[in-house]
């Protein structure tokens, strides 16, 4: 086992005695929750976002197929973690591996390592080179800190860049200004348990800051065999937040500490006498530094300049240890805002230092020591035709060391026959490029040395998605919300595994193609002002084939199947007397047939009371129809989710 952060709680139930014997002692404080009727449809459709466009506009504006989680959302769904929140989002498939693993990806391509969908927090990428995908066991956020989600499904590459292939998850914390005073949270269920606590307050300066911690356990799930599975686990993280501004300035810097160990399930376990036995848990550590400066000029335009270092480690015995070092630093310029156009500019340098020590001798990354730059330029215009009609032009150049550089382009037109009502459009080229997964791996190292029966991808070249996007966005009443967006999307250059050209080993390549069709489909009505019904669903139809001169059959039927065809989500939120809520949720995922999950129905239900302005009391109950169902992999290793519950209690003073 890890050693563990001195400062941890070790006993989550203490953090359970310092809130509800805190509560007699706090004075007035307001709450952060929100009733229904405190936000219209109208208003949550007139929210400010910024990653569509990478400029603030309202939601009601944005051409692309854009789904908006807030605060509110999280607090009453009752999530206790990052990706439990993301369920929120018709748009994404979210689909639980064990019980610190997870499948996430927007329209398709799921998988344990699914790469093809761009994460930030705060302007931050969690993406790493190692498989261009997200390790989402250490990305913890405390949540009442979050002010909103922003999910947006489809190519972002010439705003984000490479990798932004099929989404892009913006989390976005609130400001330090807005987290004054204290916060304790205590959760705990069947499940596992967390604490957290925050302190904010006022600097010198015309400035705000707040500190945090945060703990949390995960207990072990069982397979459907009732077997133990080894995913138990535990991490703790602290952190900062300070904002500055004055007159037309704005400065942001932000840092994080983490420390946490997991179980290895299988088939990252071996097998002894018929029992599952790990030779020692995956550790995982790092942190990171970032800086952001905004600057409004007297002419209207805007100067942002944005710089972050980012170190991880992660210890997979036996296989290997990593240690990657991320810089980037990007700047954006958007120009005055003139009667028909609205440029923004921008550039991006990244470097990654990533250092891999190969611990087995069946398999390695090699070489071991990379260090690798990506660097871009974007520029896009936002023209308006019409009173009505808006057309958005932009394209980047991005290089990286595998490929090159590659051209990302986009096109959007916007129509807006009514002041409630946007029909859009959309035409993108967007690419994954390779990570070192599918160029440096090697069966078996052997200490480096050949002969090899998988050499590495050297020919590996970038994916690319062709995608074109049609979509409406509305409010055919004042009480009810609609969104509708239709796609297709081509990709050339998928992964596969081919014959050498002397026939004696095995090297990746990319030699599959794609298509997929696709529909997303969301709203909301407010029967009355303290009861609100939401809705979602995603449709996928895929079709995959292969290159004249592949041989990969098996990469075929493996790429096959792992998606769910449909899945959808009915909610209901009501405010009752005297501080009560209730929200309900019920959820179904379409059967995946490659490995075989049946599709699952899930129904969630969460009470809370507002027992006073500054304390919140709620239960959660999860997948409550008495049934565990798997949700991704083969039924001999994935974790069956079963009923749980939770108790959570939040303070603020």
């Amino acid at each position: 086992m890890a050693h563990t952060l001195s400062w941890q709680i070790r006993k989550p139930y203490l953090a359970w005695v310092c809130v509800l014997s805190g509560s007699a002692l706090a004075g007035p404080a307001t709450s952060l929750s929100l009733s229904l009727a405190d936000m219209s449809l109208e208003d949550l459709s007139n929210i400010e976002i910024t990653s569509a466009s990478k400029w603030p506009e309202p939601l009601s504006d944005a051409a692309a197929s854009v789904f908006v989680i807030t605060a509110d959302d999280i607090r009453r769904s009752g999530a206790s973690n990052l990706p439990d929140a993301l369920r929120l989002a018709p748009n994404l498939n979210v689909a639980q591996i064990s019980n610190s693993g997870y499948s996430i990806s927007a329209r398709g391509f799921s998988g344990t390592s699914a790469n093809k969908l761009l994460v930030l927090i705060d302007g931050r990428s969690v993406y790493t080179p190692l498989f261009a995908g997200v390790f989402w066991d250490v990305q913890d956020v405390l949540l009442q800190d979050v002010e909103r989600i922003e999910v947006i499904s489809g190519p972002g590459g010439t705003l984000w860049g490479v990798n932004a292939v099929n989404g892009v998850i913006n989390v976005i914390t609130r400001s330090a200004v807005d987290t004054t005073g204290s916060l304790l949270v205590g959760n705990t269920g069947n499940r596992g348990s967390n604490v957290s606590a925050r302190y904010g307050g006022d600097l010198d300066g015309d400035g705000s800051y707040r500190i945090y911690s945060r703990h949390f356990n995960l207990n072990h799930t069982q397979l459907a065999n009732g077997r133990d599975v080894d995913d138990a686990g535990q991490m703790s993280q602290v952190g900062f937040r300070a904002d500055w501004e004055r007159a037309r300035s704005q400065v942001t810097m932000e840092g994080s500490l983490y420390r946490g160990d997991h179980g290895q399930p299988l088939p990252g376990s071996i097998v002894i006498s018929g029992r599952p036995f790990t030779l020692r848990n995956i550790e995982t550590k790092g942190g990171h530094l970032l800086a952001r400066w905004t600057r409004k000029l007297d002419d209207g335009s805007e100067f942002n300049v944005q710089a972050y270092v980012d170190h991880t480690e992660r210890v997979v015995p036996p296989t290997f240890s990593e240690k990657l070092d991320i810089t980037d630093v990007q700047f954006q310029y958007a120009l005055p805002r003139e009667e028909k156009q609205a440029w923004v500019l921008g550039g991006q340098y990244r470097l990654g230092q990533d250092r891999v020590d190969n611990t087995s001798v069946n398999f390695a990354f090699l070489p071991a020591d990379v260090n690798q730059t990506w660097t871009s330029l974007f520029a896009q215009n936002d023209i308006t035709l019409s009173p009505s009609l808006r057309l958005t032009l932009g394209a980047r150049l991005e290089s990286n060391d595998y490929t090159g550089v590659e051209w990302l382009p986009n096109a959007r037109l916007a129509w807006k026959p009514a002041a409630d009502h946007l029909l859009w459009t959309a035409l993108s080229r967007t690419v994954r490029a390779p990570s070192r997964l599918d160029r440096d791996p090697y069966i078996p190292s052997l200490v480096a040395n050949p002969p090899y029966l998988l050499a590495g991808g050297p020919g590996v070249d970038a994916e690319v998605a062709r995608v074109f996007e049609i979509g409406y966005r509305g409010q055919p009443t004042p009480q009810s919300s609609v969104s509708l967006s239709w796609y297709r999307s081509l990709y050339d250059n998928l992964h596969t595994q081919e014959l050498s050209a002397t026939r004696n080993y095995l090297i990746f390549s990319g030699r599959m193609r794609a298509a997929i069709n696709g529909l997303e489909a969301w709203g909301s009505y407010q029967p009355t002002s303290n009861w609100r019904l939401s809705a979602g669903f995603s449709g996928l139809y895929q079709r995959f084939a292969l290159a004249a001169d592949s041989t990969d059959r098996a990469g075929l039927a493996a790429a096959r199947g792992k998606d769910p065809a449909q899945t959808w989500l009915l909610r209901s939120s009501w405010d009752g007397p005297h501080g009560h809520e209730f929200d309900a949720t019920l959820r179904h995922v379409s059967m995946l047939s490659n490995p075989y999950v049946p599709g699952y129905l899930a129904f969630d239900l969460r009470w809370g009371w507002h027992v006073r302005t500054n304390l919140e009391l709620s239960i959660t109950g999860r997948n409550l129809l008495g049934t565990s169902h798997g949700e991704y992999t083969s039924v001999t290793t994935r974790s069956e989710i079963g009923p749980g519950v939770s108790l959570q209690a939040v303070m603020w003073f």
